[in-house]
């Protein structure tokens, strides 16, 4: 099952930029900078200027609040950088270690389906996933993709989801947890969710690099979202120390 351009007349669909931005930066991103990039790339998608796009990065050590955070869950406030931002959501943490994937996708040309917009995001992590041998698994209520723990005390998250949609232009995307310091968690309440905590691919026994799991997460969009082709990212400067 795939999510790829539909619903839209023959002739349109021509006239469109048919291959995904598959971008990567290397250096950590500041969110005021990728966000303010973000925006701009969603506005050229929507007037036509631009091809659908994937933005690869990691942040610097911060806590962002979707449009549904309650100020409880905000448990250090004065621990990291605290970034309001539209995305649907609650609390969530970024930072080295966790693999940030911004996804600017043309909803017009792919049915105007958020909800399945969203699940075919969370596929795609899950799809990533089971290349490493990790089971993840959606949650009714609960937007995200979730593992079981090996001694079967309950299950943990190891992927974040929050979406913002523009002139049905998507923004924002998914985090993986690849290796980030899972302590920098517990200033939040992630997500809003209390009964369960967070997990990472190496806390799992997957020792894998940022590049081993960005060529994975590259060959599991393609199998949904169709081909990409590689370019620069949209902001090149590294975050600010």
């Amino acid at each position: 099952m795939d999510f790829r351009r539909a619903g839209v007349p023959a002739a349109e669909r021509e006239t469109m930029m048919a291959a995904v931005a598959w971008a990567i930066s290397d250096e950590p991103v500041g969110y005021e900078a990728a966000v303010a990039a973000m925006e701009a790339r969603a506005a050229a998608i929507a007037a036509g200027e631009a091809r659908e796009a994937v933005w690869l990065l990691e942040h610097p050590p911060l806590y962002t609040a979707g449009t549904s955070a309650r100020p409880e869950d905000l448990v250090e406030p004065d621990r990291f950088p605290v970034h309001r931002t539209g995305r649907g959501g609650q609390y969530t943490y970024h930072g080295p270690g966790q693999r940030v994937g911004y996804a600017m996708m043309d909803l017009r040309a792919r049915g105007k389906d958020v909800r399945c917009y969203v699940h075919h995001l969370e596929g795609w992590i899950i799809d990533t996933l089971k290349a490493f041998g990790v089971d993840g698994e959606r949650r009714e209520g609960r937007v995200g993709v979730w593992v079981r723990r090996p001694d079967r005390s309950g299950e943990d998250k190891i992927a974040a989801i929050g979406v913002r949609v523009k002139r049905w232009v998507t923004l924002h995307g998914v985090s993986l947890n690849v290796e980030p310091d899972l302590s920098h968690f517990s200033g939040i309440v992630p997500c809003g969710v209390r009964e369960h905590g967070v997990t990472s691919l190496v806390a799992l026994g997957r020792i894998v690099t940022m590049e081993e799991v960005d060529e994975v997460m590259r060959r599991t969009f393609e199998a949904r979202f169709g081909e990409t082709v590689r370019a620069a990212p949209p902001v090149p400067e590294p975050a600010a120390v």
